[in-house]
């Protein structure tokens, strides 16, 4: 019984691999439109700002459970208080309605301020890209 591939005892021999090639294109992007980039701005920025208020919210309420504005307020009363005042209520001022209240508006202005910016940005790229050429990128795919 003859062995194929020229090698006994061996079995066949093993095909060649061909060579990974790699295709390689160079894009310019010469142009951003501000309108999608406003839109994507103005998406983005709105989660963020409900990652925000979530987050303050969570954490509010484990300070709040550790006691930690319990033992802070108590401490700032009594360093404040005098005769004829009972002292600063900090856990009044640190509820979580007024803290939520203060996120809320840092996050409508947060939303307003990077879809601003972002449009802003979009259009100085244009008119950059106008006097430069734009960014050149290479794309690069194996197979």
């Amino acid at each position: 019984m003859a062995q194929q591939g020229g090698r006994p005892g061996l079995g066949p021999e093993p095909q060649p691999r061909p060579s990974a090639r790699t295709r390689r294109a160079r894009l310019r992007a010469a142009r951003v439109d501000p309108w999608s980039v406003m839109k994507v701005g103005f998406l983005l920025s709105l989660a963020l700002g409900v990652v925000l208020m979530v987050a303050v919210t969570v954490l509010w309420l484990v300070l709040d459970g550790l006691g930690v504005f319990a033992s802070v307020g108590d401490t700032v009363k009594e360093a404040t208080q005098s005769e004829n005042n009972s002292g600063f209520d900090l856990q009044h001022v640190l509820s979580l309605k007024n803290t939520l209240f203060f996120s809320g508006i840092v996050a409508i202005v947060d939303v307003i301020l990077v879809t601003a910016l972002a449009t802003l940005g979009a259009f100085l790229y244009n008119l950059t890209a106008s006097f430069t050429g734009g960014i050149e990128v290479t794309l690069a795919e194996e197979d």
